[in-house]
């Protein structure tokens, strides 16, 4: 067992689980790293010779709340961007509305002070001064198309009222729903950024880039949240399984141009990589080696940058690379708790874990 896990006991890992939640988006600085290589053919497919990152590094607190971080923290904020498209959905409906009961009430009036001015002089009494059977059906029909008519505008003006009675309640109703999932967020912000010091978690500029290729929507469900995918698409890089969503990231990645060498399905263990959610892309042209320097740093400061800038049409749960991790909640952090080696520091390749 690695000295890291023997320091933390089960409470300890259970406690620190559960600090971990959603949080509130903090935008991470920007670090540009370079020109982006050019488009290639896709990097090569690892081999069970070749050398593949072992354990991903980090303690067991960190590896323990990864997963659950994202996922409710992206959960969250899907449900509050959903409410806040039906809130503005909402409120063009009432400003219709109210528009149309503006028009509706002079009219309205206008049929009130008429009824009220022509008192006891009714239908009957307008027909019986007809003169004759031509103006008496004539008389009768206008009659019966003004009726027509008042009703009609009744009709629409109080139905109108009602429709924006209730928009105005289901206005009133996504407000409190984003009061209550924004005051979860900023709830649990706080709570993983003090379970991530724990680890040595400290704010850093992290790599991000506005130049960085803007990559093609994953699918999602219909309110904007993430389905849950199995593992039952071929792997391109192993002789193992990814899920569609991977596929989709690994096929964007490519189409960018980061076409090095990456593994994604590795057998064992309890994270992203057997269940084919993870794919590791080193920052060498061959295997993973020693730390990278010059070009191949380069190389992994911009695929850093595009995994971050297109996590939310990739489905990103957590990118790591350089001894820096980014999540959706908390924005890049420092990641210095590896075990002194290329692969768990994460200084030969960039780690990508999807939901």
């Amino acid at each position: 067992m690695p000295a890291s896990a023997r320091r933390w006991s089960r409470p300890a890992l259970h406690a620190a689980a559960s600090l971990l939640a959603v949080a509130v988006a903090a935008p991470p600085g920007g670090l540009p790293g370079g020109a982006l290589p050019a488009a290639a053919a896709p990097g090569a497919v690892a081999s069970p010779t070749d050398p593949l990152p072992d354990g991903e590094g980090g303690t067991p607190i960190l590896r323990d709340v990864l997963e659950a971080t994202g996922r409710e923290y992206l959960a969250a904020r899907a449900a509050l961007e959903n409410s806040q498209r039906r809130q503005a959905r909402l409120v063009a409906e009432l400003d219709r509305l109210d528009r149309r009961i503006g028009e509706l009430v002079p009219q309205v009036g206008a049929i009130a002070t008429h009824a009220y001015r022509i008192g006891r002089v009714g239908p009957a009494l307008l027909l019986l001064r007809s003169s004759s059977p031509d103006t008496l059906l004539e008389r009768a029909t206008g009659l019966d198309q003004i009726s027509v008519w008042n009703d009609g505008r009744l009709r629409e003006l109080d139905e109108s009222r009602r429709r924006a009675a209730r928009a105005k309640a289901a206005i009133d109703a996504t407000v409190v729903e984003q009061r209550r999932q924004l005051a979860v967020m900023t709830r649990r912000k706080q709570e993983a950024e003090r379970a991530l010091a724990l680890v040595g978690g400290v704010s850093t500029g992290g790599f991000v880039s506005v130049t960085s290729p803007v990559a093609t929507p994953a699918p999602r469900n219909p309110d904007g949240s993430w389905a849950k995918q199995s593992c039952d698409q071929d792997d391109p890089t192993t002789k193992g399984c990814i899920t569609p969503r991977l596929a989709h990231a690994l096929a964007e990645t490519w189409r960018a141009g980061f076409t090095r060498f990456v593994s994604c399905y590795r057998p064992g263990g309890p994270y992203e990589h057997p269940k084919g959610r993870a794919c590791d892309f080193s920052a060498q042209r061959r295997g993973f080696g020693g730390d990278a320097a010059g070009d191949d740093k380069v190389y992994g400061n911009n695929l850093a940058a595009f995994l971050v800038r297109n996590a939310d049409q990739l489905g990103v749960l957590y990118v790591i690379w350089y001894r820096q991790i980014w999540f959706p909640a908390t924005g890049w952090k420092s990641y210095g708790d590896g075990h002194g080696d290329p692969s768990s520091d994460h200084t030969n390749h960039v780690h990508l874990s999807v939901l």
